[in-house]
């Protein structure tokens, strides 16, 4: 154990042998004047401290030297009531306030005792207390702060983890001021209480016992209560005017010295009106010397920190003006200026309530829980969503980007709802023709008294921050295998080397790069297919990667292991699945026209040919469509990802799925067929 351990448990157990034991006078002598070390390096450090907490053990230490200062008392109460003595130091103090009358010693004592137990100790318990039910109330906004700017992607996830710590000490410390200043008050009530005890029965034992006269008696307690009321009252003092010092404390870069100076004397001018008005009071009866002096030094002072004030403007301007020189020529700055966010929401003026806390926004909050929502969906952690709001937009507009280019936009009226029309127009519903963003469904904007009208004839009524909400969704979904680097690919390979060590090794560095896996789960998150799974689909890369390392089909391995999680994707509140399935005469077609590359393989299909197919493919669509039914195309695993790739262009909604990546159990009825003439 070290030394600063040992010394503070020693120190414990030294207070509670003061309370049984007596002790010498030199002894008592050396505790008073550590308790007055104390005290004084307490107020010196909270005097020189930034913030509260940079003195967080405060609370505790204040309980520790009340108990102290207590022990103490009860070891100088002790002494003079046994042996009219309390140490050297203690018949010094009284000797020198009470000089010639103990009762001028006892009455300047009572005064400290006021000042003590009245103003500091009384101030000091009520700022805490204050303080302690603000720092409370405070900590929901401070950490809805915290998330907005984690969201709009000013700090990091860091960053904003060490600013909630911050707030919960600052609230845990407060709370322990609050309880702590109550030792403070009890301290001051124990000391006056001490102080009659060691007169009154000081009085007694001294006439009784020792055979004193009444103002031998008086005159030889009184000054040792004095002095010993004095050395416990003194630190006492000091250690409330510590209390309130921490506890108003404001952050700032300077200590409380630095602070006081800088700020008090900020306007030397009105040193110039303090020195006037002093002057003004010479011209009374008093001494016009006094006040002549005091004057001389208040002009003398408001003169030098005005000439102070403007020596020190001029360089600043030089080095501003060098400093923002020199920015403009930095390569860094250069480089700040052609980065770019990973994902950007931007909106015009009229849409600033969206995200204004302050006016009942929601915006940060709902692209939180999206966040969440997307990385349980999709396995991949959504980078933060930079919001902001641009001028050159239209008012009510708003748009979305993707690493800098715009991916979707669209229009929202905060003061309407949106209403999705059922199937069936109904014109007694009035309101604003649009589409709905996200999925391009008819609706209209309907004003508020409208909106329950339009729910009885079946429509479905959403508000401008779900439409957002919704639209924000569905195209981080769309582009989801945009965002995936390499980088965020590391991190979810670190992620799963924490609990497949040996998975993650046969996988990469050899015989796949972190590009290369990037690229297989780049393919899936393209075609919708969540790469949470990830411990499968290394599984699966193990098993073939060391075959080929042609990503394109090692996708369609991957997704052929997923066939479980494919088939509940795409079978969610359904007994079985309606597809279109490609006939074996476009199959054959599209296998003979692959060519194969040391690059990988492609579909090398005539423009007439593949124009037939696509629009066989949407022809099935519009009629599954009309039926409300999810468009799947099924076909063999082998030209799977050649029939996509030429869908993909025309028909990008449109799932594709092969025979393997469906459970066996799940029953597949054919509702069309692909075919060409």
């Amino acid at each position: 154990m070290a030394i600063r351990d040992l010394s503070v448990l020693v120190g414990v157990i030294l207070i509670i042998v003061m309370l049984v034991i007596p002790m010498p006078p030199v002894l008592l002598s050396i505790f008073i004047l550590i308790n007055i070390t104390l005290a004084l390096i307490v107020i010196l450090v909270a005097m020189n401290t930034t913030e509260a907490l940079q003195f967080s053990i405060f609370p505790s230490l204040l309980l520790l030297l009340t108990l102290f200062r207590l022990g103490l008392n009860v070891s100088t109460t002790r002494s003079i009531l046994a042996n009219a003595e309390a140490g050297g130091v203690v018949a010094t103090f009284g000797t020198f306030v009470t000089g010639n009358s103990a009762l001028v010693g006892f009455v300047i004592f009572s005064i400290l005792v006021i000042i003590q137990f009245l103003v500091i100790t009384k101030g000091a318990e009520r700022v805490s207390e204050v303080a302690a039910r603000f720092t409370l109330d405070a900590m929901p906004g401070k950490q809805m702060s915290i998330d907005a700017d984690l969201n709009a992607g000013l700090i990091s996830e860091q960053q904003a983890k060490n600013r909630r710590e911050k707030i919960e000490n600052e609230a845990d410390f407060y709370g322990a001021m609050d309880g702590a200043s109550k030792f403070v008050k009890g301290d001051a009530i124990a000391g006056i209480i001490i102080v009659l005890i060691n007169i009154i029965f000081g009085l007694i034992i001294g006439m009784t016992q020792k055979g004193y006269g009444f103002s031998e008696a008086i005159d030889t307690y009184m000054r040792l209560t004095v002095g010993d009321g004095l050395v416990s009252q003194i630190p006492a003092l000091l250690i409330s005017t510590a209390t309130g010092i921490v506890v108003t404390r404001v952050a700032s870069e300077g200590n409380l010295g630095t602070d006081v100076s800088t700020q008090l004397l900020r306007y030397p001018k009105l040193l110039y009106i303090a020195a006037a008005t002093i002057f003004m009071l010479g011209l009374t009866p008093i001494p016009i010397l006094i006040t002549t002096f005091i004057s001389g030094v208040l002009a003398f002072g408001g003169w030098w920190l005005s000439k102070e004030a403007a020596q020190d403007q001029e360089p600043d301007l030089e080095e501003e003006t060098e400093q923002e020189s020199s920015d403009m020529k930095s390569p860094e700055n250069v480089v700040s200026l052609i980065s770019t966010d990973p994902i950007e929401f931007e909106f015009g003026y009229a849409l600033i309530p969206l995200a204004d806390t302050n006016q009942g926004g929601d915006l940060l909050d709902r692209i939180v829980m999206i966040r969440r929502q997307l990385a349980i969906e999709l396995g991949l952690v959504i980078p933060v969503v930079r919001i902001r709001d641009n001028i050159q937009l239209n008012p009510n507009e708003y748009r979305l980007k993707i690493k800098g280019n715009e991916v979707a936009k669209g229009e929202l009226l905060l003061d309407h709802y949106l209403a999705m029309s059922p199937g069936v127009e109904d014109d007694s519903v009035e309101g604003i023709d649009t589409q709905e963003p996200a999925f391009g469904l008819p609706a209209k904007w309907i004003a508020e008294e409208t909106k329950e009208d339009a729910e009885m004839f079946g429509y479905t009524v959403v508000d401008p921050p779900s439409v957002v909400s919704t639209h924000i969704t569905e195209v981080i979904k769309q582009y989801a295998h945009q965002l995936l680097g390499r980088q965020e690919t590391k991190q979810l390979i670190d992620h799963l080397k924490d609990s497949y060590p040996i998975l993650v090794e046969e996988v990469t560095p050899e015989p796949l790069s972190v590009g290369e896996v990037q690229k297989v789960l780049g393919k899936l998150l393209r075609e919708n297919v969540s790469i949470k799974n990830l411990p499968v689909i290394f599984e699966t890369l193990a098993d073939f990667g060391k075959m080929t390392n042609d990503t394109e089909l090692l996708a369609e391995y991957a997704r052929q292991s997923l066939s479980t999680q494919i088939t509940q994707q795409y079978s969610v509140g359904q007994n079985g699945l309606k597809v279109i399935t490609v006939s074996g005469k476009v199959e054959k077609t599209i296998a003979e026209h692959v060519q194969q590359t040391e690059h990988g393989s492609y579909l090398a299909l005539d423009p007439e040919t593949q124009q037939q197919i696509v629009q066989s493919v949407a022809s099935q669509v519009e009629q599954l469509s009309l039926q409300e039914e999810t468009p799947i195309v099924l076909c063999s695993p082998a030209t799977r990802m050649y029939v996509k790739q030429l869908l993909e262009r025309f028909l990008p909604q449109v799932a594709v799925l092969s025979y393997n990546e469906l459970e066996p159990t799940i029953e597949v009825q054919s509702v069309g067929e692909v075919n060409v003439a």
